[in-house]
């Protein structure tokens, strides 16, 4: 090889080098401390991305750095391998999905492996693959026998199109994210996890992560979004029916003046029928549908509405208020109805004013007369007027005996309300998993008994331009016996969100061979929960939420100990290039490919982890890679030149050093110890590079020392100090490096460094001199100087005697270690 830094050789051959010798796979009885350490398991749409190169750049540090401090480390990889797209590339390119996917997993896994990742590959899993999706299909049957799947008739959005239920953040402006269709509302028979019975749980557990980001917390609180408040249930005239508002301003009560529920809402149908105006109403409807709910219930949407023709009784004082439907209630947030307040809510008053809807004034200010006629609406707490027998209260009084007396008729009461609704985990597609049901005309829903898991996906299907899910017209697996009664039966051609393949497959990594169970307790406790969680902050409301009900369902039934995923999460920022994410549509994309062929797997992890905090965006730089690759040669001619001078040289350092030596290993063992500090406490990656540059930099002056004045031994152990600290952003380089110096173990099976702290103390301290503030001048004293000791150096400079003179000294401020300030007059 030489002694010229070849990256291409240097990398294959250590990366063949630590796959044949097993160097990153798991012992099992390894009895020392244990660190699992993941990173959010890729979609294989085919090609690596850059943010992909990040985040396991960071994650393989992390693991890297742990095994060396001593820790067994769990640090699997597999693939998200269900969804759309596989599916709409088998219509596209004619291809079947199972074939598509695994060409993609053969391809990423190359890519993952010449990037040098260290990844325990015996553990991979593919959650498309029957070993697999037998476990989620199981897990699927343990939440339908402990009461929380159930099935139910549902609003759904509906892409005709893809033929497919979507998320609400699959529709954006009314349109499907992936095929720019109109999306419609319909209803449908839905399979739901009932994550709301776990609402309280989630939302309190989130003091226990004391390790996530706050910002990602903040984001699971607003989303399940508990409210204390008021259920006022409203009689509909000329129905015996009656609509629930929930409201936290039950003093407001006796100001409300109409009610608009959601097109959504199960009444409309019959609040409409035979109106004069239904034909108007159903045309409002569609248009309204048409759009989601983020557009719907955005500020800057205009607020609509129509009139139904019916009209609401107030349980309170019995008056009739108009029925409206508005585009702004969404059927999925509290009971899908509001009472409009206008005299008191800023949008309703908009709303009121628009339509010519009363305006009434029912809580005033302290001290304060009824406005008449109101500008504006009132939105603060106060006194309650026009309130009948509540007439004079203080709102809070009010709203308690408001709300015991709603109790008392039976017409309402306290309520607590969530954002969150139920997970909806029906798909109406074909390349997801098989949920695990048939229907029997004689017993109805029947679960498939766990023996006769896995449910498999036909292969055998035919694939519809509509984009319709083949599996409705492949006869031999919609026809089946009922388990029950052995009558003949249909099964559930409904597949199941992939949110619930990413919800588990942690616990799987702990025990993935095991063909009983989809996890031993006793493997997963070793393990659980992750000890350091990487992905970026999209994931941050629905996987994240998801996964941490699942956890908590399976600690409940005592098939895991902890009730908590992930200890800690790391949330990564994007790689931007020009500002923007990167994306093809932009035509903004670095193919890593690339970058490997032209810099190497080194330089290109190098570079993702200086260029930014993990946790904040990288704005990508040809010149930063440039810069990488430079330093990376830079280490690499240093340590050659050196080679055969110190290859039988102790890295022992003993005797009295001179000046430079004491400097250089002042150097050296300060960024030993900067590194230790910013990768373990801190995930500094950027700062802790920044380190390791300065020591080469000290290392490269003291090589300027005439060759027989330098201190070999000295050399030899900041050689080894550098590669050592080096080695978990840089694996190759060093690995081969290490072995050029005699080691014949990989140096990724070494001890971290400890740093010599008496070596990390200066000798000498440079001290900034200031007069009035103003820096004018510096003087070097001995590190162990005392103040009076600094002051007598700082008045003995000519510049300061100078500035001082015929002036009177008023003060002299000493700070240790950095500076004096000299206040004259």
């Amino acid at each position: 090889m030489g002694n010229r830094y070849n990256f291409h050789e240097i990398e294959e051959k250590w990366q063949k080098y630590w796959e044949d010798t097993g160097l990153n796979a798991l012992v099992e009885d390894d009895q020392r401390p244990r660190y699992y350490c993941l990173e959010m398991f890729p979609y294989p749409s085919g090609r690596l991305h850059m943010g992909h190169v990040r985040v396991y750049s960071i994650g393989d540090v992390i693991a890297r750095f742990k095994r060396m401090q001593g820790f067994s480390v769990l640090h699997p990889m597999g693939w998200d391998a269900f969804g759309l797209p596989a599916e709409n590339a088998a219509i596209k390119h004619n291809i079947h999905p199972h074939i598509w996917t695994q060409a993609n997993i053969s391809h990423m896994r190359r890519e993952l492996r010449r990037l040098g990742f260290s990844y325990d590959w015996h553990r991979e899993v593919t959650t498309c693959e029957p070993d697999y999706y037998k476990w989620t299909q199981w897990l699927f049957l343990l939440l339908y026998k402990n009461g929380l799947a159930y099935r139910k008739s549902a609003p759904v959005n509906w892409c005709p199109s893809c033929a497919t239920v979507l998320a609400n953040e699959q529709v954006v402006g009314g349109l499907c994210e992936r095929c720019d269709s109109v999306v419609e509302k319909t209803n449908l028979e839905q399979w739901f996890f009932q994550i709301t019975k776990y609402a309280d749980r989630l939302l309190d557990g989130l003091e226990q992560l004391e390790g996530w980001p706050e910002k990602v917390k903040v984001m699971q609180a607003n989303w399940i979004g508990r409210s204390e408040g008021t259920e006022i249930r409203f009689a509909v005239e000329g129905l015996e029916e009656e609509l629930a508002v929930f409201t936290t301003r039950p003093d407001t009560v006796f100001g409300v003046t109409y009610v608009v529920v959601a097109p959504e809402h199960p009444l409309v149908d019959k609040l409409i029928a035979g109106q004069e105006n239904e034909a108007e109403i159903r045309a409002f409807l569609k248009e309204v549908m048409a759009q989601d709910e983020i557009t719907r219930t955005a500020e800057d949407t205009e607020k609509k509405g129509i009139m139904t023709g019916r009209y609401a009784v107030n349980p309170m004082n019995n008056e009739r208020v108009p029925i409206l439907i508005g585009n702004y209630v969404v059927g999925s947030y509290g009971t899908g109805a509001v009472m409009g307040v206008p005299a008191h809510d800023t949008r309703d008053f908009a709303f009121a004013k628009k339509y010519g809807l009363p305006i009434r004034e029912v809580v005033i200010p302290a001290g304060k007369e009824p406005a008449g006629e109101l500008t504006e609406a009132y939105v603060e707490e106060g006194i309650l007027v026009n309130s009948g027998q509540f007439t004079g209260l203080p709102s809070r009084e009010a709203m308690e005996k408001i709300t015991a007396y709603l109790e008392s008729i039976g017409r309402g009461g306290h309520k607590v309300n969530y954002r969150l609704r139920d997970w909806l985990i029906s798909r109406q597609r074909y390349w997801g998993t098989p949920i695990p049901i048939v229907y029997c005309d004689s017993c109805g829903i029947v679960p498939v008994p766990e023996e006769q898991l896995p449910i498999m996906l036909p292969t055998n299907v035919e694939f519809r331009p509509t984009g319709e899910s083949p599996l409705l017209h492949c006869e031999e697996f919609v026809n089946t016996t009922c388990p029950r009664c052995g009558k003949p039966a249909r099964r559930e051609t409904d597949t199941m969100d992939t949110f619930i393949d990413s919800s588990w497959y942690f616990l799987r990594y702990t025990d993935p061979h095991n063909d009983r169970l989809p996890f031993a307790k006793e493997k997963a406790d070793v393990w659980m929960p992750v000890d350091q969680y990487i992905g970026g902050v999209e994931h941050a409301i629905l996987h994240l939420m998801y996964s941490r009900f699942i956890q908590m369902v399976l600690s409940d039934l005592g098939l895991v100990s902890s009730e908590i995923p992930f200890r800690n999460l790391l949330a990564q920022g994007m790689v931007l290039q020009g500002g923007a994410k990167m994306s093809k549509s932009k035509g903004n994309v670095v193919d890593p490919d690339d970058i490997i062929e032209q810099y190497g797997a080194d330089t290109a992890r190098l570079f993702i982890l200086f260029a930014a905090p993990p946790d904040k965006d990288l704005e990508w730089s040809d010149e930063g890679i440039e810069g990488a690759y430079r330093f990376i040669n830079r280490v690499w001619r240093l340590v050659v030149d050196y080679l055969d001078l110190i290859k039988d040289v102790s890295p022992e350092v003993k005797g009295d050093l001179g000046p430079k030596e004491r400097t250089l290993r002042r150097i050296v063992h300060s960024s030993v110890k900067k590194v230790t500090n910013d990768i373990d406490k801190r995930f500094s990656f950027n700062t802790a590079v920044s380190a390791i540059m300065e020591m080469v930099n000290g290392m490269y002056q003291y090589k300027d020392t005439p060759l027989d004045e330098q201190n070999l031994s000295v050399v030899r152990e900041a050689v080894e100090l550098l590669l050592l600290v080096l080695a978990p952003f840089t694996p190759h380089v060093t690995e081969e490096l290490w072995h050029r110096l005699g080691y014949e173990e990989s140096i990724h099976a070494q001890r971290w460094p400890a740093y010599d702290e008496e070596a990390t103390r200066a000798e000498e301290l440079t001290i900034v001199v200031q007069i009035n503030g103003k820096v004018r001048d510096r003087v070097v004293v001995p590190a162990d100087s005392d103040a009076d000791t600094v002051k007598e150096a700082v008045f003995a400079l000519p510049r300061v005697q100078e500035y001082t003179a015929g002036k009177t000294i008023v003060k002299t401020i000493v700070v240790p270690g950095k500076l004096v300030n000299i206040v004259v007059r």
